[in-house]
Protein backbone atom coordinates (compact mmCIF):
# COMPACT_ATOMS: atom_id res chain seq x y z
CA UNK A 1 0.00 0.00 0.00
CA UNK A 2 2.64 2.25 0.59
CA UNK A 3 4.39 2.17 -2.74
CA UNK A 4 0.77 2.39 -4.50
CA UNK A 5 -0.91 5.23 -2.28
CA UNK A 6 0.08 8.58 -1.19
CA UNK A 7 -1.45 11.13 1.46
CA UNK A 8 -3.69 9.64 3.78
CA UNK A 9 -5.60 10.99 6.65
CA UNK A 10 -5.85 8.56 9.35
CA UNK A 11 -9.72 9.49 11.61
CA UNK A 12 -11.27 7.28 14.55
CA UNK A 13 -13.33 4.78 12.35
CA UNK A 14 -11.96 5.83 8.97
CA UNK A 15 -8.98 6.32 6.86
CA UNK A 16 -8.60 8.67 3.57
CA UNK A 17 -6.15 7.65 1.66
CA UNK A 18 -4.94 8.96 -1.78
CA UNK A 19 -3.71 7.68 -4.99
CA UNK A 20 -0.06 9.30 -5.67
CA UNK A 21 -0.70 12.22 -8.31
CA UNK A 22 0.81 11.97 -11.61
CA UNK A 23 2.37 15.17 -11.69
CA UNK A 24 3.34 17.49 -8.06
CA UNK A 25 5.40 20.85 -8.89
CA UNK A 26 7.07 22.66 -5.98
CA UNK A 27 9.44 25.18 -5.23
CA UNK A 28 11.73 25.59 -1.97
CA UNK A 29 10.61 28.89 0.04
CA UNK A 30 11.84 29.03 3.11
CA UNK A 31 15.51 28.97 4.87
CA UNK A 32 15.10 25.50 5.72
CA UNK A 33 14.14 23.55 2.63
CA UNK A 34 10.56 23.90 3.10
CA UNK A 35 8.60 23.58 -0.32
CA UNK A 36 5.12 25.18 -1.46
CA UNK A 37 3.17 24.11 -4.69
CA UNK A 38 4.09 26.08 -7.69
CA UNK A 39 4.11 25.73 -11.26
CA UNK A 40 4.07 28.58 -13.90
CA UNK A 41 2.71 26.43 -17.18
CA UNK A 42 0.11 24.13 -15.68
CA UNK A 43 -1.31 22.53 -12.88
CA UNK A 44 0.68 22.41 -9.80
CA UNK A 45 -0.51 18.73 -8.83
CA UNK A 46 -3.04 16.72 -11.10
CA UNK A 47 -4.22 13.16 -10.53
CA UNK A 48 -4.58 10.47 -13.54
CA UNK A 49 -8.70 10.82 -13.28
CA UNK A 50 -7.54 14.65 -14.73
CA UNK A 51 -8.25 16.66 -11.12
CA UNK A 52 -5.88 18.79 -11.03
CA UNK A 53 -4.90 22.16 -8.82
CA UNK A 54 -3.06 25.19 -9.96
CA UNK A 55 -1.06 26.99 -7.37
CA UNK A 56 1.52 30.25 -8.06
CA UNK A 57 4.22 30.15 -5.37
CA UNK A 58 2.10 28.52 -3.25
CA UNK A 59 -1.34 30.58 -3.55
CA UNK A 60 -4.18 28.28 -5.07
CA UNK A 61 -5.45 29.87 -8.03
CA UNK A 62 -8.12 28.90 -10.59
CA UNK A 63 -6.82 27.58 -13.62
CA UNK A 64 -7.13 31.05 -16.03
CA UNK A 65 -4.40 32.21 -13.60
CA UNK A 66 -1.71 30.12 -14.85
CA UNK A 67 -2.90 29.54 -18.44
CA UNK A 68 -4.69 32.81 -19.48
CA UNK A 69 -4.25 35.35 -16.98
CA UNK A 70 -5.87 39.27 -18.86
CA UNK A 71 -6.63 42.23 -17.77
CA UNK A 72 -10.40 41.78 -17.85
CA UNK A 73 -9.85 38.74 -15.57
CA UNK A 74 -8.29 40.66 -12.99
CA UNK A 75 -10.45 43.20 -13.03
CA UNK A 76 -13.54 40.45 -12.42
CA UNK A 77 -11.52 38.92 -9.84
CA UNK A 78 -13.15 39.57 -6.23
CA UNK A 79 -10.17 37.95 -4.40
CA UNK A 80 -7.35 39.95 -3.85
CA UNK A 81 -4.82 37.19 -3.28
CA UNK A 82 -5.84 35.76 -6.97
CA UNK A 83 -5.63 39.14 -8.30
CA UNK A 84 -2.17 39.56 -6.92
CA UNK A 85 -0.91 36.32 -8.35
CA UNK A 86 -2.75 36.84 -11.76
CA UNK A 87 -1.07 40.21 -11.84
CA UNK A 88 2.48 38.78 -11.00
CA UNK A 89 2.20 35.47 -13.67
CA UNK A 90 1.30 38.62 -16.56
CA UNK A 91 3.42 40.82 -15.57
CA UNK A 92 3.36 44.61 -14.67
CA UNK A 93 4.15 46.17 -17.98
CA UNK A 94 1.70 43.78 -19.72
CA UNK A 95 -1.06 44.49 -16.69
CA UNK A 96 -0.33 48.22 -17.17
CA UNK A 97 -0.91 48.10 -21.22
CA UNK A 98 -3.68 46.03 -20.92
CA UNK A 99 -5.69 47.40 -18.84
CA UNK A 100 -4.86 50.29 -20.15
CA UNK A 101 -3.31 52.17 -16.68
CA UNK A 102 -2.55 55.88 -17.51
CA UNK A 103 0.88 57.08 -15.88
CA UNK A 104 0.49 60.13 -13.63
CA UNK A 105 4.22 60.28 -12.79
CA UNK A 106 7.54 58.41 -11.82
CA UNK A 107 10.23 58.99 -9.75
CA UNK A 108 14.02 57.23 -8.75
CA UNK A 109 13.30 55.11 -5.94
CA UNK A 110 15.92 56.35 -3.42
CA UNK A 111 15.50 53.79 -1.04
CA UNK A 112 16.26 51.41 -3.64
CA UNK A 113 18.89 52.53 -6.04
CA UNK A 114 18.66 51.80 -9.83
CA UNK A 115 14.77 51.39 -9.37
CA UNK A 116 12.16 53.56 -10.49
CA UNK A 117 8.80 53.87 -8.84
CA UNK A 118 5.87 54.32 -11.19
CA UNK A 119 2.57 56.08 -10.26
CA UNK A 120 -0.70 54.80 -12.22
CA UNK A 121 -4.31 55.95 -12.40
CA UNK A 122 -6.25 52.87 -11.60
CA UNK A 123 -9.56 53.54 -10.86
CA UNK A 124 -11.96 56.52 -9.51
CA UNK A 125 -9.95 57.80 -6.32
CA UNK A 126 -7.71 55.02 -6.40
CA UNK A 127 -4.22 54.62 -7.94
CA UNK A 128 -1.48 51.94 -8.19
CA UNK A 129 2.34 52.41 -7.41
CA UNK A 130 4.26 50.30 -9.43
CA UNK A 131 7.83 49.52 -7.42
CA UNK A 132 10.45 46.81 -7.02
CA UNK A 133 11.23 45.31 -4.12
CA UNK A 134 14.15 46.53 -1.98
CA UNK A 135 15.71 43.27 -1.12
CA UNK A 136 16.33 39.85 -3.29
CA UNK A 137 14.33 36.92 -3.86
CA UNK A 138 15.79 33.30 -3.74
CA UNK A 139 16.25 33.51 -7.27
CA UNK A 140 18.46 36.72 -6.95
CA UNK A 141 15.97 38.61 -8.37
CA UNK A 142 13.67 41.46 -7.26
CA UNK A 143 10.13 41.50 -7.39
CA UNK A 144 7.91 43.63 -8.73
CA UNK A 145 4.66 44.75 -7.33
CA UNK A 146 1.92 46.92 -7.09
CA UNK A 147 0.27 49.00 -4.05
CA UNK A 148 -2.68 50.99 -4.30
CA UNK A 149 -2.78 54.49 -2.63
CA UNK A 150 -5.55 57.11 -2.21
CA UNK A 151 -6.20 58.47 -5.87
CA UNK A 152 -5.25 62.55 -4.84
CA UNK A 153 -1.78 61.39 -5.15
CA UNK A 154 0.35 63.07 -7.83
CA UNK A 155 3.98 62.43 -6.47
CA UNK A 156 5.31 58.84 -6.55
CA UNK A 157 7.13 59.77 -3.70
CA UNK A 158 4.74 61.30 -1.52
CA UNK A 159 2.52 58.06 -2.53
CA UNK A 160 5.51 55.99 -1.69
CA UNK A 161 5.83 57.64 1.81
CA UNK A 162 1.99 57.34 2.34
CA UNK A 163 2.68 52.98 2.25
CA UNK A 164 5.06 53.53 5.20
CA UNK A 165 3.58 56.63 7.17
CA UNK A 166 6.01 59.29 6.02
CA UNK A 167 5.81 62.45 4.23
CA UNK A 168 7.35 62.97 0.39
CA UNK A 169 10.48 64.76 2.23
CA UNK A 170 11.32 61.86 4.55
CA UNK A 171 10.90 59.28 2.20
CA UNK A 172 13.12 61.18 -0.12
CA UNK A 173 15.84 60.55 2.23
CA UNK A 174 15.60 56.79 2.66
CA UNK A 175 19.15 55.31 2.41
CA UNK A 176 17.78 51.93 1.80
CA UNK A 177 14.50 50.47 1.82
CA UNK A 178 13.62 46.38 2.13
Amino acid sequence: MAASCHWWWPAEHVCVVSERPVALHTEVSGDEGQVRLHHADGPALRYADGWALHSWHGTRVPAWVIAGPTAERIAAETNVEVRRCAIERLGWPEYVEQAGLRLVGTAPDPGNPGSELRLYDMRRETKVLVAVNGSVERDGRRRRYGLTVPGHFTDPLAAAGWTYGLSAEQYSRLLRRT
